[in-house]
């Protein structure tokens, strides 16, 4: 893949004062409340480009992109935001941690030559229509790029870690800790040999997006429609399969507005193709935690063997783990997909629940109907657990993360597993870097 260093637009410190309060989380992820929050942590914030409120005096000629597209031109004539003052790859270092370990993720950040889907660039998730559009307005607003596209490659030669490792030794351009006690680093890779280094060994890889796959297609179709030889271009970040630092958590899943859906008559029907263990609590104390841990539990133990479990939650008295019985059962339900495909667990609730029990359909998913996705953050399950009691969700279904092997097999096989079924942790946060044409 071509890449190249770049001059990017950056928050001057002179003028906003704390650079980490001008940055954001991805634009999908930032709910109305986190919305409201970024406004109030800085006049300066991205937020009020990427995912700048609405009004209900909006209209053709004044609206959330246009008023996006003045705050960027108004920022950077105060000199909000400045230009680097020379070309660079940007290193970009997270410190983190899952479960109780910590780690350590090197990611670089350049302009790629933006490719259609094939063997160079490969996306391994369904992607939805109503994002599409709305990043399209964002970008024919401001010609300007915002948000990291997650891109993964294989190295393992580290040469791009290794250069990014050594630039950490010195000061870097931005240094802060989010919410979430990630901490976010960058730095400015200027030397001449190791740009050469970076692009040279990036020239005959191909790439799979790991995040990201509306705004590389809305890069795609932007530069079909643009002029402008700079649209060809576009500002990825670049992350090493290789890396310890590459961790996959899951996406979970919960179920609504279902027509004459029942618990019980679920689990009577899951019992066809799924091994059914429950997992039953009382109004004792700590009970219901404690079922909620075995069937967790349960779940990471058949993770461990290879073998398919959701763990399963509803209106009732338990808690429970359905394990699929034989895996050669989805051969004859998509015959169409790859083996690695159908032996995705996202692949198999999809189509043998979701879709068989719950009538949960492709239209309907593209459509965001039904199904609520939440991220496995550390309050992912007791907030899930919490929405089904309070009535506002009927069903939860709690997955394990995919393997880098199976996301592997699948994008070599051509194919795009459905939409959220991965979530690299932690995200890449969104100005740190910005690309204007």
């Amino acid at each position: 893949m071509e890449v190249r260093p770049f001059k990017a637009f950056r928050f001057d410190a002179r003028v906003v004062g704390d650079v980490g309060s001008c940055i954001a989380p991805p634009y999908d992820v930032i709910s109305p409340e986190e919305q409201e929050r970024l406004y109030l942590k800085s006049k300066y914030n991205i937020v009020r480009i990427i995912r700048g409120k609405t009004l209900p005096s909006d209209n053709g000629q004044d609206n959330q992109y246009t008023r996006a597209a003045k705050y960027l031109n108004e920022w950077i004539a105060a000199g909000a935001l400045k230009e680097d003052d020379g070309e660079a790859i940007y290193g970009y270092v997270q410190d983190f941690d899952v479960g109780g370990n910590w780690f350590h993720r090197l990611t670089f950040i350049a302009e790629a030559r933006l490719e259609e889907f094939g063997r160079t660039v490969r996306p391994h998730e369904q992607i939805l229509t109503e994002p599409l559009i709305d990043r399209l307005n964002l970008k024919k607003a401001t010609a300007a790029r915002f948000g990291l596209v997650f891109m993964l490659y294989e190295d393992p030669k580290n040469i791009a870690d290794d250069i990014i490792e050594k630039a950490a030794q010195g000061s870097p351009l931005i240094d802060f800790v989010d919410d979430q006690n990630v901490r976010h680093r960058l730095y400015a890779i200027t030397a001449g040999p190791d740009i050469h280094a970076i692009t040279s060994m990036m020239a005959e890889k191909s790439c799979i997006i790991a995040d990201g796959h509306h705004r590389y297609t809305t890069g795609l179709n932007y530069s079909r429609q643009s002029e402008n030889p700079a649209a060809k271009y576009q500002m990825l970040a670049f992350t090493n399969t290789c890396h310890e630092g590459l961790v996959v958590l899951a996406t979970h899943r919960l179920a609504y507005n279902l027509t004459d859906f029942h618990m019980t008559a679920l689990i009577e029907s899951l019992g066809r193709d799924f091994e059914i263990v429950e997992f039953a609590f009382d109004d004792g104390p700590g009970s219901k935690e404690q079922a909620e841990q075995k069937m967790l539990a349960q779940m990471k133990h058949e993770h461990a063997g290879d073998h398919t479990a959701f763990g399963i939650y509803g209106v009732g008295r338990a808690f429970y783990t359905a394990i699929l019985k034989e895996k050669k059962i989805m051969d004859s339900v998509v015959p169409e997909m790859s083996q690695a495909w159908r032996e995705l667990d996202v692949s198999i609730l999809h189509k043998l629940i979701l879709e068989k029990l719950l009538g949960i359909d492709d239209e309907k998913l593209a459509r965001g109907e039904n199904l609520a996705y939440v991220k496995d953050t550390p309050n992912a399950i007791s907030r899930s657990i919490a929405e089904v009691d309070a009535g506002k969700k009927q069903v939860a279904f709690f997955m394990n993360p995919v393997k880098m092997r199976q996301l592997k097999l699948v994008t070599d096989a051509g194919e795009r597993m459905p939409q959220k079924s991965t979530y690299f942790y932690p995200k890449m946060y969104t100005g740190l870097t910005i690309e204007k044409l």
